[in-house]
């Protein structure tokens, strides 16, 4: 099991429907309202924040790789 499904295992139903919804927006490049922010010191990497949920992500081009989903604590953005 790879270690995004292993997350998205992790979730409540509400919080990994909340995710797949966002996944879905990535996706198909709706943006708008998502609380979305380039993290520093990375060109290419993003977060998407729904509530203690963060969602990295890198985008290259057209195509955008999940790094991780994570409830949000000390090490959540030490990729």
């Amino acid at each position: 099991m790879d270690r995004i499904k292993k997350a998205l295992n992790k979730l409540s139903a509400e919080e990994r429907e909340k995710v797949e919804e966002i996944l879905d927006k990535l996706i198909s490049k709706q943006l708008a309202g998502l609380n979305l922010k380039k993290l520093k010191g990375r060109d290419d990497v993003y977060r998407v924040r729904s509530g203690q949920i963060r969602i990295i992500y890198r985008q290259l081009g057209d195509k955008i790789f999940v790094l991780a989903i994570e409830r949000r604590n000390d090490n959540t953005y030490n990729l």
